[in-house]
């Protein structure tokens, strides 16, 4: 009898450890991004390859995660992104939505990630809104924002005279907070802004707008704007002679891809802010080279490189929770433990759900200066982590305010 209770209480214990090794934590990350419009090449299928390579490099299958990654394409409409969102998250168990780049989707999907309870790692976005008066317990945003590139470009053509602007803005979330951030940047540094013109996303034609700013003979030309907006405004501000004619362009946010698509000679000499730069460190070399090999030799974006270190974080707050399921948990999880990858190193996830790290002030190089494809970037400025976001004490996010 007594051999007959040891065998089954071993059989019990089998039987549970081979149930466990069965049932792994299931875990859904949904990649909501533009996959073929005016911003698929700084995120787009890249990001989709960034999580999946996130995935891989973690080890999930080995730590007991089993992960799915899906994509979908939110065409740049607020109201597609947020139906998928719903979708993804009633129906098709998606747990975390990461990416989003477009303000006014990002704002939206955040909205719904709060009222599924569910988690939302945004690198594409640029409002500072985000982790101001819409954050949520739900919400992280990792890459950079428009305090940060309006605390980078613009603080530092503000000092080097460039004290009077005129803002081409594009016409939602994400063009209002640039110009509003840069605005504030300028004036607390002693510039003035002479005016602004609102400009439809995803506009061909920048004659109108462009002569505006031309007829205000302001020092600075500010594009409040991205992507292929952002590489349709410069080319033709070289067509009407903008800088020709003594007036210089500030590109408060430059992707790499977008100089890559200008070329340098017509991108040489602009000042940009980023996250991260490809050919920086080793370590960002190497995940550019296996980025290269995937994705038909192009070299990844700082949203690209931000996907890949949203998800490896939240992945290891998944792994000490054992569970995806209680998002705001899972949130609290990534601020807790301290940020540490090989791409953007050691930070933290803020109270606010700002993720803190360095920024970089870069000029693009002359044709002359680069030694090959998308060597671009020589490094002007290191931005420290504390001072390279916007301060707790100058945030209306209700979290902080709650303490």
């Amino acid at each position: 009898m007594r051999l007959a209770a040891i065998f089954l209480a071993a059989s019990s214990l089998v039987g549970i450890g081979v149930a466990q090794a069965a049932d792994p934590v299931p875990v859904k990350i949904g990649v909501l991004n533009d996959q073929s419009g005016l911003y698929a090449d700084l995120g787009g299928p890249g990001s989709v390859w960034a999580a999946k390579k996130a995935v891989e490099d973690f080890g999930a299958a080995a730590k007991g995660l089993k992960v799915e990654v899906l994509a979908a394409d939110h065409q740049n409409k607020a109201d597609v992104g947020t139906s998928i969102a719903r979708q993804w998250y009633d129906v098709d168990g998606v747990d975390v939505i990461v990416d989003t780049p477009n303000s006014g989707i990002a704002l939206a999907v955040s909205g719904v990630t709060k009222e599924k309870n569910k988690v939302f790692i945004n690198s594409g976005a640029a409002t500072s809104d985000l982790t101001g008066k819409a954050c949520t317990p739900n919400t992280v945003h990792w890459t950079y924002d428009t305090w940060a590139l309006a605390n980078g470009t613009g603080k530092a053509i503000v000092k080097t005279g460039g004290d009077t602007w005129f803002f081409l803005t594009a016409d939602y979330a994400f063009g209002h907070a640039l110009e509003r951030d840069t605005s504030k940047v300028v004036t607390d540094n002693g510039g003035k802004v002479l005016g602004s013109v609102k400009v439809p996303l995803n506009n061909a034609d920048f004659s109108s707008f462009l002569l505006q700013a031309q007829s205000s003979k302001a020092k600075i030309v500010g594009l409040a704007n991205a992507g292929g907006d952002t590489i349709n405004s410069i080319k033709q501000a070289s067509e009407y002679g903008i800088v020709d004619g003594g007036q210089k362009l500030a590109g408060l946010l430059i992707f790499l891809t977008d100089v890559h698509s200008l070329g340098l000679k017509t991108a040489q000499g602009l000042n940009l802010t980023a996250a991260w730069y490809w050919d920086q460190t080793d370590a960002n070399r190497t995940f550019a080279d296996a980025f290269a090999k995937a994705n038909g030799g192009k070299r990844p974006t700082m949203v690209q490189a931000g996907v890949y270190s949203g998800v490896l974080h939240y992945l290891k707050a998944v792994e000490a929770l054992k569970s995806a399921k209680d998002g705001a948990a899972v949130v609290a999880e990534m601020k807790k433990i301290p940020t540490d990858d090989p791409l953007f190193g050691k930070g933290v996830v803020r109270i606010d759900g700002r993720h803190i790290h360095p920024m970089y002030l870069y000029e693009v190089k002359k044709p002359s200066e680069s030694k090959g494809p998308w060597d671009y970037y020589t490094l002007k400025a290191t931005i420290p982590a504390n001072e390279a976001f916007r301060p707790l004490s100058e945030s209306d996010c209700p979290l902080v305010k709650k303490g």
